[in-house]
């Protein structure tokens, strides 16, 4: 755990300095913006999974390399409000609860298709199902038990093979299940290109792959599973729902110690730690978080991005309209302005970071290419917004020591506080 809280007393002098520039916002208009931002968050989310479905329905009436492009093109685009909700992860437990299944990662894909054993390894030892490969078989042994697969359903992914084993890689469900399937294995290291999956291993009529008619099944099943689940988030941010309901009904300090906890805990541990620096330091394309798509720098852009929502208390959704109230940001502002102003700041740099590997994913190094050994520059790229989530961590601590919030622990990583256990 990165539990590195800076004391309070450290920084009164900030705190008690800085000119209140208006009247403290009440904690509750506070959490309700929070609240709202979080539907419609989901809502986005839930909207354009839909429409990812339409679309991967497009294509297995019509399986060309046209129409999958179009289904890739709209998994993409569901990544943008998505990955904007994990800021509500990590101290909202209904949703860290449910986040494993929608957005698990990284996975052993072997478990669900085929894949290219040059690529791939051997971890038999580890995880006896790390070549079950569901599409083309209808049953699995797990442990001395026969699990029939012979029919692929939203319940046979969900209730049988998601981490089944107890084994977190064995990922069955949500967007990077769907996005394997969608571009298949990315056989090209650190250099460029993404996986390349033919449109015919979705093809009735001119199969390549083999077992096209169960990979379809999949596809669909994985698809209106990540629906169902995002129904259910949706309901949960809802006037009545409970994560909303177990929100409201905290203390206020309480409450905005867990807006505090969500924010730095994916900016440091999950974000800059597991997400970028592990990969960073390993030089290993496995880690990287889109791995079969190479849409990773737009996730971590807009993961970051969610971050200064719910600071600045606004998101715009996907239809261009805004949602937004009385703010943490406010909330901070009116009793220590330059503590509010260096959250800003260091929240811009990172926006700013993330726009840099953005713009170098246009010019054909995306995050695999920048991360690989020996590209001095394009590590440099990756580190900078590295450094930036940190820089941005440390002004959320000040924050929470400001506002006296205690045992507020943020989520580490090794690759950030021992790194030496990493390259053990």
């Amino acid at each position: 755990m990165h539990a590195k809280i800076i004391t309070a007393a450290l920084f009164a002098g900030i705190f008690h300095c800085s000119a209140a520039v208006s009247a403290v916002p009440a904690t509750s208009e506070i959490i309700k913006t929070y609240a709202d931002i979080a539907l419609a968050t989901y809502e986005d989310s839930l909207s354009s999974a839909r429409a990812l479905q339409v679309s991967i329905d497009s294509l297995l009436q019509n399986p060309t390399p046209e129409s999958l492009a179009v289904a890739r093109k709209a998994w993409i685009a569901a990544r943008i409000p998505y990955q904007q909700s994990e800021a509500y992860r990590f101290g909202n437990a209904i949703v860290d609860g449910w986040e494993g299944r929608v957005n698990s990662w990284p996975l052993d894909e072997g478990l669900i298709d085929y894949v290219d054993s040059a690529h791939y390894g051997t971890e038999s030892d580890e995880n006896a199902q790390y070549r079950a490969n569901v599409i083309a078989n209808t049953s699995l042994r797990v442990g001395g038990t026969l699990i029939d697969a012979s029919k692929i359903t939203p319940e046979l992914l969900s209730d049988t093979l998601h981490e089944v084993d107890g084994i977190e890689a064995n990922v069955a469900t949500g967007y990077h299940a769907i996005e394997f399937l969608l571009w298949g294995q990315d056989l090209n290291g650190t250099s460029p290109g993404a996986g390349n999956r033919p449109a015919s291993d979705f093809s009735l009529d001119n199969c390549t792959g083999g077992h096209c008619d169960r990979r379809r099944d999949y596809l669909q099943a994985a698809t209106q599973l990540l629906i169902t689940d995002l129904q259910e988030m949706v309901h949960n941010w809802q006037a009545q729902g409970s994560a909303r309901q177990q929100l409201t009904a905290r203390e206020a300090k309480d409450a905005i110690a867990t807006i505090l906890t969500g924010m730095g805990s994916l900016a440091y541990g999950e974000l800059a730690g597991e997400r970028t620096k592990l990969g960073l330091m390993l030089h290993d394309p496995e880690e990287e978080h889109d791995c079969f798509s190479d849409n990773t720098h737009w996730s971590h852009y807009y993961d970051a991005k969610g971050i200064r929502n719910v600071y600045q208390g606004t998101y715009t959704r996907i239809d261009g309209s805004t949602v937004s109230g009385p703010s943490l940001s406010a909330y901070v502002a009116a009793q220590a302005t330059v503590a509010d102003q260096n959250m800003r700041n260091k929240l811009e740099n990172t926006e700013k970071a993330a726009q840099v590997m953005v713009d170098r994913a246009t010019q054909g190094e995306t995050f695999d290419v920048l991360i690989g050994e020996g590209n001095d520059a394009g590590n440099q790229v990756v580190q900078n917004f590295v450094d930036a989530l940190t820089e941005e961590t440390r002004a959320i601590e000040n924050i929470i020591a400001l506002l006296q919030l205690d045992n507020i622990q943020l989520e580490g990583s090794d690759s950030l506080d021992n790194p030496a256990k990493v390259l053990e």
